[in-house]
């Protein structure tokens, strides 16, 4: 894997964010973003601020043929060749543009940031759903993303020049390809997805949200892929000590999104290196699993309060912390 021209973005045991929070005010969130994700602050998506920010909604809007209600619904309305329009609007990425107003005030020289779009699978099952014929919806998913992914570059470049970017793309769609239920063959999916990765100057990554198809996000070819680390990671040992080796970094969702959690990071750290563990005796390298690694929520914080997703971030950040400190001595060790 050759790295990318922004390779600064990555740094071992950086703590960042995954999608949303749950905000109506995205100054705040920014500023929450900024103060407590700083040395990798990600832009937030707010769906509950307006529901044309939900992650289908939010980019599929760029469709001359797809119409987004008020209410974040879509319609499809005929059919279209036209290229996709990827514009930003206060009303489905003020999460996004508050982020870089307040990163633009208060950005080391150069910023390091991750924002994220949905991915091309995700948006191919949507259109597919809401009625558009299964190959061209996928055509089309990846016709916007790859519209919106040069777009966010560009507006990043502008907005605060010189920083290094790393782009995820959101894909909760890989869940039914880990269960059987994939509407296009694996090969087709895999190159559905490398395709818009391959376009992309920034670093990239992709999110496997639950049990998601790990196996094929990584056949895809990002720099990085995030994946929460409650499902069951060893069956996929080799396919992830082949991509550390390739110099793929992996975002470990160490901070469960899905069910109450106490103050201490003691059982989140255990089971991180308890799976490190496992990983290590199925050939992944010790060291790779620890300096080339980011730390992050298992998922999006938009279905919690505001005090507890404050709670999961300060969380993710003292996990983040532990990993710092063993990948310094990794580093170390090896003499570098």
């Amino acid at each position: 894997m050759v790295a990318p021209a922004h390779a600064p973005v990555l740094l071992p045991a950086l703590a960042t964010g995954i999608g949303s929070l749950p905000h109506d005010d995205a100054t705040a969130a920014a500023e929450l973003v900024m103060r407590l994700l700083p040395r990798l602050p990600s832009a937030p998506q707010l769906p509950n601020r307006d529901p044309r920010e939900r992650m289908i909604a939010q980019w599929l809007v760029a469709l001359p043929e797809v119409e987004v209600g008020s209410d974040g619904e879509l319609a499809i309305s005929g059919r279209s060749d036209e290229p996709p329009v990827a514009a930003f609007h206060n009303t489905s990425h003020g999460g996004l543009l508050a982020f870089l107003d307040v990163a633009a005030r208060g950005a080391v020289d150069p910023p390091r940031l991750k924002v994220q779009c949905a991915g091309p699978l995700t948006l191919g099952m949507a259109l597919a759903a809401a009625g558009m014929p299964v190959e061209r919806a996928f055509r089309r998913a990846a016709e916007a993303v790859h519209a919106w992914t040069d777009a966010l570059e560009v507006l990043v470049a502008s907005r605060l020049p010189g920083s290094s970017l790393l782009v995820f793309l959101d894909e909760p769609a890989l869940v039914a390809w880990r269960r059987g239920h994939e509407p296009l063959a694996r090969d087709t999916a895999i190159d559905v997805l490398s395709g818009v990765l391959a376009s992309m100057s920034s670093t990239s990554g992709v999110h496997v949200c639950g049990d998601g198809d790990r196996r094929l996000a990584l056949e895809a070819g990002p720099h990085v892929v995030g994946f929460d680390i409650e499902h069951d990671l060893s069956a996929d040992g080799d396919a992830l000590s082949r991509f550390l080796e390739g110099d793929g970094w992996i975002a470990w969702g160490v901070v469960p999104t899905d069910r109450p959690l106490g103050s201490s990071p003691e059982p989140l750290w255990r089971a991180l290196v308890d799976v490190w563990c496992d990983l290590t005796r199925r050939g992944c390298d010790p060291i790779r699993l620890r300096t080339q690694s980011l730390i992050t929520p298992g998922c999006g914080l938009a279905s919690h309060s505001l005090d507890q997703a404050q709670q999961l971030i300060e969380l993710t950040n003292e996990i983040a912390e532990r990993v710092h400190s063993q990948a310094v001595a990794a580093r170390l060790t090896l003499g570098a």
